[in-house]
């Protein structure tokens, strides 16, 4: 019997050494946001708890009580009892009411979408404070970040101030990945040619880790990333080793990085062309592609119908091999829309007096 239970000590031992080196980051998070949901996590485990814990006493007492060798009294005529009945509706339906409160609370207080009016527990945002600006794009399989207000990009790294309010502007390049940083924030989707936001504040200085949360292909498992909280001269002194040791990322730079590719190191880039971001957003980074916010101005104003359809461009060569089309059929496409009034407009009289 002893060498039994010594040999089940030493099995747990494997156990106990892998759960020691487990980091519970999101219930001992870094970020005021991400510290807000987690008390959300706790109350309404708390309050849960409050039905299930007198169930489970009350299944162990009744098996006890009404045991075959117990002398139980037992009453087949019982039907009805109105303390038991208020029992069974109040206390869950106050329970419902106390969820329902919070949850309406918090989704509104919690929205990634609404600035912060608060950048901890009793600080409010301090008066002309400007958020620091990032522009997130998740490409296969690693993460880009543009830095408008510094005019600077990274790749797999990002920082920010202590204390400062963050405004992430997310986008994707392919497929739709999840954005999550558990020290600082709940994780928010990108996807391509769509833009989600998220405000965060991340209130203690170190380095932190970074992820998709959403499967996206073969190399999902190291699409990971550093997030590291500074010091405002900390930030100052990172942005200034991204301008002297960086690249310039230009759209043929950026083209060069969409590329899938797997287990990318930290890259830095001193410029990032104007416009990249906006370009990244509309599916139009190409020279000869039309951007999709264009193509829907001119859809909301009733279209150009088909006049306005002669400006038809196809793919390059280099185009084409990058998105893997170089065996399909070449095809073309409206590369841009031109109406009456513009120089270029040559549509047939027929056409034109028809149609428009």
């Amino acid at each position: 019997m002893p060498s039994s239970k010594i040999l089940r000590g030493l099995l747990a031992l494997p156990v106990l050494a892998l759960l020691s080196g487990c980091n519970a980051v999101v219930m001992s998070p870094s970020g005021d946001i991400a510290a807000q949901q987690r008390d959300l996590i706790i109350w309404s485990v708390i309050l849960m708890l409050i039905v299930i814990i007198p169930v489970i006493v009350m299944t162990f007492l009744f098996a006890w009580k009404y045991r075959a060798s117990a002398n139980a009294k037992y009453d087949p005529e019982w039907h009805h009892s109105t303390m038991l009945e208020l029992l069974i509706w109040t206390i869950p339906l106050l329970i419902i009411i106390a969820l329902g409160a919070l949850t309406w609370v918090s989704t509104h207080q919690l929205d990634p979408y609404r600035p912060l009016d608060r950048i901890g527990a009793g600080r409010d945002v301090p008066a002309e404070t400007q958020p620091l600006v990032v522009e997130v794009v998740a490409l296969d399989w690693k993460w880009l970040f543009l830095y408008p207000e510094q005019g600077i990009a990274s790749v797999n790294e990002m920082a920010a101030p202590v204390d400062r309010p963050i405004q992430f502007k997310l986008t994707a390049s392919t497929v739709m990945n999840s954005f999550f940083i558990p020290a600082l924030a709940g994780q928010i989707y990108a996807m391509p040619g769509m833009e989600t936001k998220l405000h965060a504040v991340i209130n203690k200085p170190g380095e932190f880790e970074g992820f998709s949360a959403n499967y996206s292909g073969a190399g999902f498992s190291w699409m990971r990333f550093k997030f590291h909280g500074v010091t405002n001269e900390g930030f100052d002194d990172w942005v200034k080793k991204v301008k002297t040791n960086g690249t310039a990322l230009n759209r043929d730079a950026y083209l060069k990085l969409e590329k899938p590719s797997e287990r990318e190191p930290v890259r830095h880039y001193a410029t990032v062309a104007n416009g990249l971001y906006d370009a990244i957003l509309n599916r139009c980074v190409e020279a000869n592609r039309m951007c999709m916010k264009d193509v829907m101005a001119i859809d909301a104003q009733g279209g150009l119908g088909i006049p306005g359809a002669f400006n038809v461009a196809s793919l390059d060569e280099a185009t084409r091999k990058r998105l893997g089309l170089q065996d399909q059929p070449v095809r073309t496409y409206v590369g841009a829309m031109c109406g009456p009034s513009d120089p270029a407009f040559a549509a047939p009289a027929t056409l034109t007096n028809q149609t428009l």
